[in-house]
């Protein structure tokens, strides 16, 4: 099949793309910058924001599948959450409007299995409200722009849909390698861990989640599909054992009610209050399983 990658230069970008060129695909990579451009069998370059742009990005490359990971998001941390908001929202549109217009068949979108509500279960299915109302400004405007992604996606008139909803990524190129944006703060001590951190995390390694998104792409199934790890795990369990596997200082405890001041509002509220995901949908609609079943003891290993 011919297959675009929107994204192609991120960190699922570049694992995917090797991954579709060995089973046979045609693989275009869509960027917004030609240097460093990955190494694809037709590069188009198109600003994702730039309708006019896409539009002939897409009619150039006639893909029959659309992959759709764009963000500005970096291992360093984020560029800018209203960028990233801009790419789900904006960008997503102007995706579906060129696949439609170029005869795609098939959008395979990138949204993220951790932005439902803090209530019910421990670990919540994709059917679990999303959490719009976030008292952050940040976190709401990036859960209501994945809600939005996820509307104009699923269910598209004319192209089948999946919306990939993907765990805490970690591994090469991630905020949890050693030297990514958590990574090197959790190595160096700089992370506190609230007394209180039964906040449920659901990780998966990027190559895991890639290699969903192949199966994505060559799957007839539809519809939303969280695609975690096996063992989610509370704060209480995680932080220490990745500060373990860096080789850094056990994280200080600090008392719950000055988590959010002193971690900042999302990393104190993923530490308390985040609910995990099942990947019960996608293990039985996609035939996925991740390989890296658990995070224990390898989220750092394969970096040495």
């Amino acid at each position: 099949m011919r297959v675009l990658i929107a994204g192609a230069t991120g960190v699922l970008g570049r694992s995917l793309l090797p991954l579709l060129r060995a089973r046979g695909h045609h693989v275009t990579a869509m960027v917004r910058e030609p240097a460093g451009a990955p190494s694809a069998d037709l590069t188009v370059v198109a600003d994702a924001l730039d309708r006019d742009a896409v539009r002939a990005a897409l009619l150039v490359a006639r893909p029959d599948v659309v992959v759709h990971q764009l963000s500005a998001l970096t291992d360093r941390g984020p560029l800018g959450f209203e960028v990233t908001a801009r790419l789900r929202t904006e960008g997503t549109a102007n995706l579906l409007t060129a696949a439609r217009e170029a005869g795609a068949r098939r959008i395979v979108a990138q949204s993220i299995a951790f932005g439902t509500a803090p209530v019910g279960d421990p670990v919540l299915t994709e059917d679990a409200p999303l959490y719009l109302d976030a008292p952050d400004e940040d976190w709401a405007r990036t859960v209501q722009a994945i809600a939005e992604l996820e509307r104009l996606v699923v269910g598209t008139e004319g192209i089948s849909d999946v919306a990939l909803r993907y765990g805490t990524l970690y591994g090469p190129g991630t905020w949890y390698a050693r030297d990514g944006a958590i990574g090197a703060l959790v190595a160096a001590g700089k992370m506190r861990l609230p007394e209180t951190a039964g906040g449920i995390t659901s990780f998966v390694h990027v190559e895991d989640a890639a290699q969903a998104a192949v199966l994505a792409v060559e799957s007839d199934a539809t519809g939303t599909f969280n695609v975690t790890d096996d063992d989610p795990a509370e704060g209480s369990a995680w932080l220490p054992e990745f500060a373990a596997q860096l080789g850094g200082p056990t994280p200080r405890t600090i008392p719950a009610d000055l988590a959010g001041r002193l971690l900042g509002w999302f990393t104190a509220y993923q530490l308390t209050e985040l609910r995990g995901a099942s990947n019960d949908r996608a293990r039985l609609s996609l035939d996925w399983k991740p390989s890296r079943p658990s995070w224990r003891g390898g989220m750092v290993d394969d970096e040495r």
